[in-house]
């Protein structure tokens, strides 16, 4: 049985990470069966989650999870796309998560009203000594990766125009489609997923949720994805921008 490590469900998700999600739908897409558990990310080989348990292999990083399976288990999550799909997925999903992830991670970490109201409630178990320190320290360490990552050497307003133009780009390359590729969901199709889900949720507002809402097509595949992958979860669907 294969374990699934990550923080679990908050802020109207099934799961708070975006890689936990994703990793998590492309475990229901292969039909594999497993459990998950609750943890923190310092007890992951790679000191971030998610991490998997497979028997005796324990691996790190979304991708490298997805690679393993495919190659452990028999499976390609990618079949019914041809080469050139295939390489297109591979881009569409690298934009994603080396772009369009810190973007939304920006408006939960970096916006003073959704920290407090959210990530600052992982440190409520620490001692209240500490506390606020430790909220400010790991606040900073993920300003400071962001900065690395150069998303957070922009304006607020540039970091909104960037993400803003990857919601158009998928979008665009969505159009009418039910997933990303066609008739069927592939790989990429649930780390969309999961980065939309997370930008759209309620919980949270902040200008480039409210360009997403513009994207009716978005909304769409998300509710989409919501009800296939978790229909046991009482979505919250947001509503399209008028």
């Amino acid at each position: 049985m294969i374990t699934l490590y990550g923080i679990g469900p908050g802020f109207g998700l099934p799961e708070i990470s975006p890689y936990v999600t994703k990793t998590e739908v492309q475990l229901k897409m292969a039909g594999l069966k497993y459990v998950k558990q609750q943890v923190m990310p310092d007890t992951s080989p790679k000191g971030q989650l998610p991490y998997i348990a497979d028997g005796d292999e324990r691996v790190a990083d979304s991708t490298f999870i997805r690679q393993h399976l495919e190659r452990k288990h028999g499976l390609d999550l990618d079949a019914a796309l041809d080469e050139r799909q295939r390489a297109e997925a591979w881009a569409i999903e690298r934009m994603i998560e080396n772009h369009f992830t810190w973007a939304v991670t920006y408006t939960r970490w970096m916006m003073p009203e959704n920290f407090a109201k959210g990530p600052a409630h992982f440190f409520d178990g620490a001692p209240e000594s500490i506390r606020d320190a430790l909220r400010e320290d790991v606040r900073g360490r993920v300003a400071e990766n962001m900065r690395i990552a150069g998303l957070a050497r922009h304006t607020p307003e540039e970091i909104t125009e960037l993400g803003a133009r990857s919601l158009s780009a998928l979008s665009m390359l969505l159009g009418w489609k039910p997933y990303l590729m066609g008739d069927r969901p592939c790989g990429t199709d649930a780390m969309a997923f999961s980065s939309l889900a997370g930008l759209m949720a309620p919980f949270f507002d902040s200008p480039l949720r409210q360009h997403a809402l513009e994207f009716s097509n978005l909304v769409a595949y998300v509710d989409r994805m919501m009800a296939r992958y978790y229909p046991e979860h009482q979505w919250q669907r947001p509503a399209v921008a008028a």
